[in-house]
């Protein structure tokens, strides 16, 4: 049996509303410093491993290129500095020459920096060699102390994943369990129970957002994500106010003395002059008049 519902029969004033907004407010900011919060805690855990690299053989792999890669920059210098030497005294013993002047020790220096870049050629070309002999081990021991890297930064990625998502998800089950708790009590904290859901719908929101970022570029279909997402949070939201206000009240117009179906006030007839439908009916129980709607029998009290 299913009842028209009036949604300001739920009457919450003002005031209870804005307090409401105010703790959903400074319920996101400690939820979202918590959820950053958990990234830093398990970074702090699992900081040792980072600090990985590689086996002795592959630390050892890795040092011989990188000792044979400076040597071969430091080579290429000196060839460079023995061109540019060479190119000098050129100059200088063809200037003699052209001058007349036989200049034994110009040809000596020209001579030394011929040598000299020769065996700064050599020292290069013997460089270059030792890279390519290092670089096969070495590649081999980068791409597995990568892997081991990766592998670690992706297990702490996961770790902080599950321990965020048990962090939304506590708030989640916490805000419906205090609601449904305060409902079935009829309190008038009410509207703390609907404050704590908001918020822990908004944090769910902000993780949604932060791992939606990872796999699409936010600039491109931002917009129509958070659109979509909003949406279909509005409608959860609204179905299940809908379910609350159809359990509610036609229990609260019940109190009030009004039909449970369309609000109308009942003057003791057995039907509503409002909708025409059955206000009052035998009870199962004792077979006494009983209101349609009421939780327990006014003549014998069953339930």
């Amino acid at each position: 049996m299913s009842a028209l519902l009036d949604v300001e029969d739920v009457q919450t004033t003002r005031g209870e509303k804005l307090l409401a907004v105010v703790l959903t407010i400074f319920l996101l900011i400690g939820g979202v410093w918590t959820y950053q919060k958990i990234d830093d805690v398990v970074r702090d855990t699992s900081a040792p491993d980072y600090s990985y690299r590689g086996t002795p053989a592959e630390q050892a792999a890795v040092g011989r290129l990188n000792a044979a890669q400076r040597r071969y920059q430091g080579s290429l210098n000196e060839q460079a500095r023995a061109t540019q030497n060479l190119v000098l005294r050129r100059e200088a013993y063809r200037t003699a020459l052209d001058e007349g002047r036989r200049a034994p020790q110009l040809r000596q220096a020209y001579v030394r920096a011929q040598a000299r870049l020769t065996r700064a050629r050599l020292d290069v070309a013997s460089a270059q060699v030792d890279v390519a002999r290092a670089q096969p081990a070495a590649k081999a021991a980068q791409e597995h102390i990568a892997e081991v890297q990766q592998g670690r930064v992706a297990r702490h990625e996961l770790l902080t994943f599950v321990f965020r998502l048990l962090f939304v998800l506590a708030g989640i089950a916490f805000g419906y369990w205090l609601l449904a708790r305060l409902r079935r009590r009829g309190s008038r904290y009410y509207a703390v129970g609907i404050a704590v859901v908001a918020y822990s719908v908004l944090l769910a929101f902000v993780m949604a957002v932060d791992y939606l970022t990872d796999y699409f570029e936010p600039l491109e279909l931002g917009p129509l994500v958070l659109s979509l997402f909003g949406i279909v949070l509005t409608l959860l939201a609204f179905v299940g106010l809908q379910r609350y206000l159809a359990r509610r009240v036609p229990h609260r117009r019940l109190r009030k003395g009004e039909c449970p179906f369309c609000g109308y006030p009942v003057r003791g007839s057995e039907h509503c002059e409002g909708c025409g439908r059955q206000v009052i009916a035998p009870c199962a129980a004792c077979n006494g008049p009983r209101r349609v709607g009421t939780r327990h029998c006014a003549a014998c009290g069953a339930a």
